[in-house]
């Protein structure tokens, strides 16, 4: 089983690995679908990635790599639908998933969910395809409610995720931290969870030279940057940044640069510009907007610390990105954190978002700085055994030992609640 070459159903219902990265539903997610369906084609495994047609120009199949490819599935009217309205198109986008399956006669070994609307329609593949389910949820309803912070998670969701947690085959968990999570507030199985990180692309973060790319961000070789990546979205903590930025006056040449966002029209960027008016850093505190992914490494390599402040993270990719660009972080301890972080050597870790504790961390990071302490070759080592490779063969892992131990049910209350099958 270990030499076999693997055919894998990758599903991401609502956002296309495709799509613009930084604008509402398109992000971390995505990286993980693109950049692990990538290096799994690179170790010769056939990985289709079924997502939503949103636009009339899509082509059904577009071939993304060797091996890769990413196939458009009508649901419901073309154009956005926000996540919760999608739900009810779910039987569609299976029945029309069947019909390109049959048509084009596709089999699978694995079908791999990504997110609670992915992984009801991976309940159905299940049943329907006799093959593994494996899901990655990427972020938690439930988790989210903890923190009564923005617009509340629909119990939809939340009693979506724990009958996908009961009826797949694996949970994959991103941190030990989620994989307590799904333990205590989905009653998951403990012997059902497996615990694989998220990975960073070094091709392409890599330390770039940082006076190269300050002047290409218009950055002066003398101030002392500190840098948000991510969206704009109130369980990121971007208000405690700006406010204990305002407690850092006393530096000179001190320099906030917030890169996301897809919009400043928006209800939450104009709070946080509204923030650091009242605050009087509003000169110094840049918002930046989005940037194509591919321009990151200008960003982080311009940057002396990345800030993460989030409430929750399910892994905090950016923090990776950043430590392969031999850029330090000082972050709350949420996600992989306290994993890939170590205080002094890479970065700093705050207890929580408060403003406060957010201060205290980058001050020791820029005395750090400022001391020498800290080493761009040393930094970049840190994540060294997050490749992508690494991760896919984890992931391979996973799925073979699932095949040959036939560690998957087929549930016949999963039948019923399933669309009529398409022949």
């Amino acid at each position: 089983m270990e030499s076999k070459h693997l055919k894998i159903a990758m599903l991401s219902v609502h956002s296309s690995p495709m799509g613009e990265l930084g604008t509402k539903d398109t992000g971390g997610m995505s990286i993980y679908i693109r950049e692990l369906a990538y290096e799994l084609g690179k170790q010769g495994h056939l990985v289709d990635i079924y997502t939503r047609q949103q636009h009339h120009g899509d082509t059904q199949i577009q071939h993304l790599s060797d091996n890769v490819s990413l196939i458009h599935i009508k649901a419901g009217l073309s154009g956005y639908i926000q996540k919760l309205d999608l739900y009810p198109f779910l039987p569609e986008f299976f029945q029309n998933m069947e019909e390109f399956r049959i048509r084009e006669g596709r089999r699978y070994d694995i079908v791999h969910s990504n997110y609670w609307l992915s992984g009801r329609v991976g309940i159905w593949a299940q049943v329907y395809w006799h093959v593994p389910h494996f899901v990655l949820f990427h972020t938690l309803g439930a988790v989210k409610n903890m923190f009564s912070i923005g617009v509340p998670e629909p119990e939809l969701r939340i009693a979506i995720e724990k009958q996908v947690s009961k009826t797949c085959t694996r949970i994959l968990a991103e941190t030990e931290r989620e994989q307590k999570q799904l333990i205590q507030l989905y009653e998951a199985a403990p012997d059902k969870i497996s615990v694989v990180p998220c990975g960073v692309n070094v091709d392409l973060f890599r330390p770039l030279l940082k006076e190269h790319s300050r002047e290409q961000l218009g950055i002066k070789k003398n101030e002392l940057v500190l840098l948000y990546v991510g969206r704009i979205d109130p369980l990121k903590g971007i208000d405690r940044l700006i406010t204990a930025f305002s407690y850092l006056q006393h530096h000179q040449h001190l320099r906030l640069l917030i890169v996301g966002g897809e919009s400043r029209e928006t209800a939450d960027f104009q709070s946080l510009q509204e923030l650091a008016l009242n605050l009087g850093v509003h000169r110094t505190v840049t918002f930046m907007g989005r940037t194509e992914h591919d321009n990151l490494p200008l960003h982080y390599s311009a940057a002396d610390a990345l800030v993460l402040p989030s409430h929750t993270e399910s892994f905090g990719l950016v923090a990776l990105e950043s430590l392969a660009c031999g850029t330090p972080v000082v972050a709350t301890r949420v996600g992989a954190m306290d994993q890939i972080i170590t205080s002094g050597r890479n970065g700093y870790l705050a207890d929580s978002a408060d403003p406060h504790l957010l201060t205290q961390e980058i001050e020791r990071l820029i005395a750090a700085l400022r001391a020498g302490k800290l080493s761009r070759t040393a930094i970049r080592r840190s994540v060294q055994n997050y490749r992508w490779s690494q991760v896919a063969q984890m992931m391979v892992n996973e799925y073979t030992k699932s095949i040959r131990h036939a560690h998957f049910r087929f549930l016949p209350e999963s039948r019923a609640q399933a669309p009529l099958y398409v022949s």
